[in-house]
């Protein structure tokens, strides 16, 4: 039997990527997300292991949506949370700092509480996070945006402790990208930007290993200790 993952967030970018991955491993893979064209080219691709479903994070019944979606895949082993939003907001606009709260923070926490719930009843699953490197520090030119991430890494953090508690074999992974080629990778001088592809095989290499954080790629693990490290007279100066 081919186990079961569910993609909040897969209509592009690092969630697409992702679908086509646990796709080609042999997963069942139900998609969520708002442009449903884009959702059914996905499944064009492997139409026997994708079912999609047309879902804003943000709405007031998305649980109840992955309730339903559950139920078609037939179980879960697998929650992806991939959907979220960045932008540069050097003038500090509220519609777009309450924007990106509104959905990396309000619908970000409602999926991981029912991700959570729904793994505890069932006695073991995995759930993952598309956070970022900027999780670890605040940024002037995108502050909701760096809040927010530190916020999805702290919350994970917590359900990983919760279920070590409770000594439940439940994993949670926070996937810490750099710069991917998508669209929410924006800015002059970007470096070390990595293809969607090769972002989505490593985080798959992650999940098989169960790891708790991971870096996409690899070397951002760098930027992410200096990040952590820095002293904040320096900080305050980027």
């Amino acid at each position: 039997m081919s186990k079961k993952a569910i993609i909040v967030g897969a209509s592009s970018g690092i969630g697409k990527a992702l679908a086509i991955v646990l796709a080609q491993q042999g997963y069942t893979v139900g998609i969520t997300g708002r442009r449903g064209e884009m959702l059914n080219e996905i499944k064009a691709l492997y139409p026997e292991q994708i079912i999609t479903m047309v879902a804003d994070a943000t709405h007031p019944k998305a649980d109840e949506e992955l309730d339903a979606l559950v139920h078609q895949l037939g179980g879960l082993d697998l929650l992806i949370i991939s959907a979220g939003v960045a932008f540069i907001n050097k003038t500090l606009d509220f519609a777009l700092e309450d924007h990106t709260n509104q959905l990396n923070v309000v619908a970000f926490t409602k999926l991981a509480n029912w991700g959570m719930h729904f793994f505890e009843r069932q006695g073991h699953g995995h759930m993952a996070n598309i956070s970022s490197v900027a999780s670890r520090r605040g940024g002037r030119h995108a502050p909701a945006y760096h809040a927010s991430k530190a916020y999805q890494s702290n919350y994970f953090e917590g359900m990983r402790q919760r279920f070590h508690k409770r000594k439940l074999p439940i994993a949670t992974t926070d996937i810490r990208p750099g710069f991917v080629d998508t669209a929410m990778a924006k800015g002059n001088g970007l470096f070390w930007v990595a293809t969607k592809e090769k972002a989505a095989k490593q985080i798959y290499r992650a999940l098989q290993r169960k790891k708790a954080v991971v870096y996409i790629t690899k070397r951002w693990r760098i930027i992410g200790f200096i990040f952590s490290n820095m002293p904040k007279w320096m900080h305050k100066r980027l």
